[in-house]
């Protein structure tokens, strides 16, 4: 009797396990408001740029910069200041931080405005841009960095259009791949997926990919927004 007593009380004590309807409700109220996160996320693919916009001649413009050809990464390519979040800053403060390192800007000259559309690169690379307006800007860069900056109005990429071509995004596993736990094995169907990829021919430069991207993005949400350039 005393050892089913004992086995009686340890039952007892252990939590009792919630039916579906308190579990559901349960995980509503945790949950509701839950900020999705991002899956399969790598460390290191979170970065953020600058779109720096600079008044001239009553006029605003984006400024651009060339990427170094001593550069590993994309060399000679056109881009926004930007770059890698570093650990114990925000997305808007690395953003900054580039502006500032790569122009030669001071950081009181950016005013940041807003967050625009963040883009996922097939890759895996989050990029986060903000557009900020960039005051008393007297064309300096940092040379190990970039080659040269340029602007161009808002009004020209207004009036234009940018090309638009398709790149075909596949899925090629390596030679340790557990075929043999996937349906038809190596003769498996993948799906391929399609990465739209932007141009801008412009006299300046021709402005592609990333870049095209979130200009266009930026470009479209003036024209909904119904703000004139």
């Amino acid at each position: 009797m005393k050892l089913y007593r004992q086995e009686s009380e340890d039952l007892t004590a252990r939590p009792r396990k919630a039916d579906s309807k308190d579990m559901v409700s349960h995980m509503k109220c945790l949950w509701a408001d839950r900020r999705p996160g991002i899956l399969d996320r790598k460390p290191g693919m979170d970065f953020a740029v600058l779109v720096p916009l600079i008044e001239k001649d009553g006029e605003f413009r984006i400024l651009f910069e060339v990427r170094s050809p001593k550069l590993k990464s994309q060399p000679g390519e056109v881009c926004f200041p930007g770059g890698a979040v570093e650990d114990g800053e925000s997305r808007r403060e690395a953003a900054v931080r580039e502006a500032v390192e790569e122009l030669l800007a001071d950081k009181s000259q950016i005013e940041v405005l807003a967050p625009l559309d963040v883009l996922i690169t097939p890759s895996g690379q989050m990029v986060h841009p903000f557009l900020a307006v960039l005051r008393g800007y007297e064309g300096g860069f940092s040379e190990d960095e970039v080659e040269r900056v340029f602007t161009v109005s808002l009004d020209w990429f207004a009036a234009h259009e940018p090309e638009e071509h398709i790149a075909d995004v596949v899925t090629e596993p390596g030679e340790d791949f557990p075929f043999e736990l996937v349906p038809g094995g190596r003769a498996y169907r993948w799906r391929k997926g399609e990465y739209r990829v932007l141009f801008y021919r412009n006299e300046e430069a021709v402005i592609w990919g990333m870049t095209a991207k979130i200009l266009h993005s930026f470009i479209q949400m003036c024209g909904e927004a119904g703000i004139g350039i």
